[in-house]
């Protein structure tokens, strides 16, 4: 089916905020089998609005919206489509209700401008948004589907999770998945094709599309000529799977941060952390995590010298001696934090990020990390390339895929060859 999407918000065009909805819901509807066709970002203006959305309608069978259906004065996304398809706005006493339970949910009185998000165009249903008060909208009419949604990023996402994707598989406008992802870490993407090449050639038909990200590569394999099934995609899948051996990290799109969670949780472990050079980065990832309670104990970042002293009770004289960014340190901060949080595992990091920084030795770009267990410690020194950001990233990805081969092995030693660097 013909698709096209809508982004609704002059932030957009001005440049405060990224088009991160296009890569969003092209992404998740493009692994359902519907393939966008156009999008356009569109200030909050009627006129534009409304020439936009008409074209869209006319040449598209499934029109989705972002952004301008909120309660300040230019949001006027519902009111201007409704006007273009020639439909009144009507109140709608459930809506109001959602909205004054949500307020009152929060020990706050509903403003008066919120009463605005009650009405709807006349023959839409409402797609609930339980974690914000902007519902989202479903018309269908003249045999077309429209799909209306909030501009939070938050409730874009939940309500197309929870209402639009449940709705389209009813009506059979979706597929599963039309390939098989393969998860890697570890390897640059260079080494990844070089350790699959040979079973790739053996499958004619079979296209593969890859995606290095932060330290990690995804490999979607699909078929060329519609020839392959989706079940002799899976076995290709396991083959590239056993292949890869330890730089494999699962089918489908489950986080690395997930995948350490579930297997600490498998074995009852505890994990604590102990970050310089990514200043929380790791922490965060880890938490982002429903239930990293259960297994996260806590983390520290101590950037400074001092802050290492002070609170993980590193010597001074360790530090002078072999400086901050060094095998040493970063063992000293994963035994530190260990032992003063009492976790079964703890990892470090310390390195120069960039642009600034770095020695003959320890060039910009060098990190250490640290892995502390209660048998014993290890270091490993890694190299990343990229701007400040991107060396970052993939020290926190390199840290838990590290934990992830542990705790997979059931071990702490592991080859460092199977780090990335770069």
């Amino acid at each position: 089916m013909k698709l096209e999407i809508l982004t609704f918000g002059n932030e957009l065009l001005s440049g405060l905020r990224t088009n991160s909805h296009l890569a969003f819901l092209g992404e998740e509807l493009s692994r359902r089998g519907l393939h966008l066709q156009r999008n356009v970002v569109v200030g909050d203006e009627e006129t534009a609005i409304r020439r936009e959305f008409l074209a869209s309608w006319e040449r598209a069978e499934i029109v989705v919206t972002t952004g301008g259906l909120g309660a300040t004065s230019d949001d006027v996304t519902r009111e201007t489509i409704a006007r273009a398809l020639k439909l009144d706005l009507v109140y709608d006493a459930n809506i109001e209700k959602d909205l004054e339970a949500f307020f009152r949910g929060q020990g706050k009185e509903m403003p008066e401008i919120v009463r605005k998000l009650a009405y709807r165009p006349e023959g839409a249903d409402l797609l609930s948004n339980r974690i914000g008060t902007t519902p989202g909208l479903w018309l269908e009419r003249d045999g077309k589907i429209l799909i209306m949604l909030p501009g939070r990023s938050s409730e874009m996402h939940t309500i197309f999770h929870e209402q639009v994707l449940p709705r389209l598989r009813a009506k059979d406008l979706v597929a599963e998945e039309e390939y098989v992802q393969v998860r890697t870490a570890g390897l640059e993407e260079t080494f990844v094709f070089e350790k699959i090449q040979p079973l790739l050639d053996l499958v004619p038909g079979i296209a593969v599309a890859s995606s290095p990200h932060a330290g990690m590569v995804d490999l979607r394999l699909r078929s060329a000529n519609a020839e392959l099934s989706h079940k002799q995609l899976e076995g290709v899948g396991f083959q590239i799977a056993r292949r890869l051996g330890d730089d494999f990290v699962c089918f489908g799109h489950r986080s690395l941060e997930q995948i350490v969670c579930d297997l600490l949780l498998e074995r009852d472990r505890t994990l604590a952390v102990a970050e310089s050079c990514t200043g929380g980065l790791l922490a965060s990832r880890l938490t982002d995590v429903a239930g990293a309670s259960e297994f996260f104990l806590g983390g520290v970042v101590c950037y400074t010298n001092d802050a290492k002293i002070q609170l993980l009770g590193i010597p001074e004289t360790l530090i002078n001696q072999h400086g901050a960014v060094s095998a040493e340190v970063a063992v000293a901060m994963a035994g530190g934090v260990g032992e003063s949080l009492g976790s079964d595992y703890a990892l470090s990091v310390t390195g120069f990020a960039g642009p600034t920084g770095g020695t003959e030795e320890n060039p910009v770009g060098t990190v250490y990390l640290g892995l502390a267990t209660r048998d014993g410690s290890w270091t490993r020194k890694v190299h990343f390339t990229g701007e400040r950001m991107h060396v970052r990233r993939k020290a926190a990805t390199a840290l838990l895929d590290w934990l992830r081969r542990t705790l997979m092995k059931n071990e702490v030693a592991q080859p460092a060859e199977n780090l990335a660097e770069g």
